[in-house]
């Protein structure tokens, strides 16, 4: 009786620019349902002391639940970060506008930040917090002032570079753009290390522990393809940030 063996041939995942950005909106539409309809919504937290909502927790099962679930989904939105920080890299490489693709960002950035507001406190105007596109403009001149320096090789152009980042963190972190300073570092890494895969990977993955799940997202970012895929829906992609905002906004304000 002959054996009949079979060539098992193992095929690497293949993830598209489209692949990435679906994966990414994915994420954070959850993280932002856990924030929006879960914490504020259901759970109404601003309403509690740290105290009190220990001892609800502790008094109320169904709250305890719906606690749990509402982290849980904070936590999916750390997978996103990476991934953003990649695909402005990805962005900034391949576009043959830079005025224009800043000028984009700023505009939704500055469209996003009433529903954000209203999404994430109930209010069309919160300055403890900006929304992320806000962040993501600041990275993208980050990006800008890095090119000038790219290929120098002395120090001047080190500390040109070093103090470029720590300007951009800075700005991040006093516009209080949500996960500003984690995209200003991971943007910086992938721009900076772009052909030395291992230690953007190395450095991203302990950049991106700030989010505890992050570190998982660097297995789809390693298998990219370097296609962007359906460039049509480009704008698609930026429409649904402050879309999806406005919705969660509209929901917990109106039917919670």
């Amino acid at each position: 009786m002959s054996t009949v063996r079979r060539n098992v041939v193992w095929k690497l995942p293949s993830v598209s620019g489209f692949g990435l950005k679906l994966y990414a909106c994915a994420a954070m539409l959850i993280s932002n349902i856990g924030i929006s309809v879960v914490e504020h919504g259901l759970i109404h937290l601003e309403r509690y002391t740290q105290q009190e909502f220990s001892q609800a927790l502790s008094e109320d099962p169904h709250l305890m639940t719906l606690s749990g679930a509402g982290s849980v989904m904070q936590l999916i939105g750390g997978l996103a970060v990476p991934v953003f920080a990649f695909l402005l890299v990805e962005g900034f490489r391949h576009t043959s506008d830079y005025r224009k693709y800043l000028m984009t960002m700023l505009l939704f950035a500055v469209i996003s930040e009433v529903p954000y507001d209203l999404a994430m406190s109930q209010t069309f105007w919160d300055p403890s917090s900006q929304n992320a596109m806000l962040g993501t403009a600041v990275c993208l001149m980050m990006l800008y002032v890095l090119s000038l320096f790219r290929e120098g090789r002395g120090m001047v152009a080190v500390l040109a570079r070093i103090f470029t980042v720590l300007g951009a963190l800075l700005w991040a972190t006093l516009l209080r753009a949500r996960f500003g300073p984690s995209m200003v570092l991971l943007t910086a890494i992938f721009y900076l290390f772009y052909a030395r895969n291992v230690l953007k990977t190395v450095l991203g993955v302990l950049v991106s522990l700030l989010h505890v799940t992050g570190p998982l997202s660097f297995y789809m970012i390693w298998f990219y393809n370097e296609k962007r895929g359906r460039e049509g829906l480009k704008y698609a992609f930026y429409a649904f940030y402050p879309l999806h905002l406005l919705v969660l906004g509209v929901i917990v304000a109106c039917f919670l």
